[in-house]
């Protein structure tokens, strides 16, 4: 038998070394389950080194540590992208967590009781899978922006880096979240006039960086209210929680007033192109000669045959799909808080998940 075809067989298998799988990875080998992380990408941490240049977290580095080791800075620092992708590869080294990179999966179905993981000529077996990826995965571009004029630089979020991959001219920021907030007030100090497309998403009433923050907000904010009141566990919570996922949530650095003072103008929805410029839903066509896309993203996960899915989501509840025991989902957007894909959210979420494997073991 050709020894590509049999498959290594572990009791868990997580998809995905980010710090959901990792904070996962850290209660597995706590518990002494026989466990293998897989990862798409070449190193621990490249899903953040792969976005923009100056990115950097909007929390700080006493909530951006995964259980069991801190992130080594001041508390207060918030940290690049970078850092951060350096501190997960630090924490894998750290805790020898058994994870196999350039592994992408092709597809996870089911044989029995056990799950059958293939990436090209590789095979795995487990009892327990954990799918530890985010919701962000494909680039959510309109259908008609292929109707624009082709010398009109486009570009979305996922592969933008720095302003050299605009041209000279006006940039219409299409997505007013926090990405699209970021990259607008990039290109207005980098000399480009600025357009803002998108409704008011709302924002944090106060400088996440300033005095006060340091003091007590960020731990009101983010401790309380992100982790512990905005859950599916209550009803504010619950109601709270579509709206986030399809609009997404308030403006965290930057604030209207910043929109102002660096001449951004705010524009509504683009809905349409017309003799291939982009046009808005007061009809306002834009002359503009870059169009950064921060539009969202489609979850990817036609990789998974089984029949779990409803628009497109899992059916899950806290990361535990019902009718497929023995699956799970961790660092969703809200999987069971606003924390849930935020870094302080991931150890919550990857425990209750552990303890579910136990307890079925």
């Amino acid at each position: 038998m050709n020894n590509k075809l049999i498959p290594e067989k572990h009791k868990v298998i997580v998809i995905g070394a980010g710090q959901a799988g990792l904070s996962a990875g850290y209660f597995l080998k706590k518990n002494n389950i026989d466990f293998l992380i897989l990862d798409a990408s070449e190193r621990v941490g490249d899903s953040w080194r792969n976005r923009w240049d100056s990115l950097r977290l909007f929390t700080p580095a006493k909530f951006s540590s995964l259980v069991g080791m801190l992130f080594p800075s001041d508390p207060n620092y918030f940290p690049t992208k970078d850092e951060m992708g350096d501190y997960l590869e630090n924490y894998a080294n750290h805790f020898q967590l058994p994870v196999r990179n350039n592994i992408k999966v092709d597809t996870l179905s089911r044989e029995g009781n056990r799950y059958c993981i293939s990436s090209g000529d590789q095979h795995f077996e487990a009892e327990h899978v954990v799918t530890a990826m985010s919701n962000y995965q494909i680039p959510k571009i309109p259908k008609f922006a292929k109707n624009i004029n082709p010398d009109i630089v486009q570009i979305h979020s996922f592969d933008y880096r720095d302003p050299s991959q605009l041209q000279e001219g006006s940039v219409l920021v299409v997505g007013a979240g926090n990405s699209g907030s970021e990259l607008a007030l990039e290109a207005t100090k980098n000399n480009h006039e600025v357009w803002l497309s998108g409704r008011d998403t709302g924002h944090i009433p106060f400088n996440i960086e300033g005095t006060l923050a340091k003091l007590i907000m960020v731990r009101i904010v983010i401790r309380l209210i992100f982790h512990r009141i905005l859950t599916t566990g209550t009803p504010i919570g619950r109601k709270v929680r579509p709206k986030v996922k399809s609009q997404g949530g308030p403006l965290i650095r930057n604030k209207p007033k910043d929109f102002v003072t660096h001449g951004i103008e705010r524009i509504p929805k683009i809905v349409e192109v017309k003799d291939g410029l982009p046009v808005d839903e007061n009809q306002q066509v834009i002359d503009a000669k870059n169009i950064i896309w921060c539009t969202g993203f489609y979850p990817a996960y036609s990789w998974i045959d089984l029949p779990i899915f409803k628009d497109r989501e899992p059916m899950q509840d806290r990361g535990v799909v019902k009718n497929e025991p023995g699956l799970y989902f961790v660092g969703m957007h809200f999987l069971y808080s606003l924390s849930s894909a935020m870094i302080h959210g991931a150890e919550r979420d990857a425990e209750h998940i552990v303890s579910t494997i136990l307890s079925r073991l």
